[in-house]
């Protein structure tokens, strides 16, 4: 005789689903961008630049504007 309705393919759903609530919303991270960390004259010490592709690094190197510039990755937001 089959055990019934409960421990077929509706049950394995049904547990699937309780493991998704358990694990909670899927949340994306951020994508990593590359961030520019320097040193200025208004703030000598290490700080956030700005964003590689929204600011030239090197002309603010070659202008003396900024220095000590790093570049990492770092998520936005």
């Amino acid at each position: 005789m089959g055990k019934g309705y409960a421990e077929g393919p509706a049950a394995e759903e049904r547990f699937e689903e309780l493991e998704r609530r358990e694990r909670g919303p899927v949340v994306e991270a951020a994508p990593e961008r590359q961030a520019v960390y320097g040193s200025t004259d208004k703030d000598p010490e290490r700080h956030f630049l700005g964003w590689i592709d929204e600011i030239d690094a090197d002309e603010l190197f070659r202008t003396g504007k900024a220095w000590g510039i790093t570049v990492v990755r770092r998520r936005d937001g």
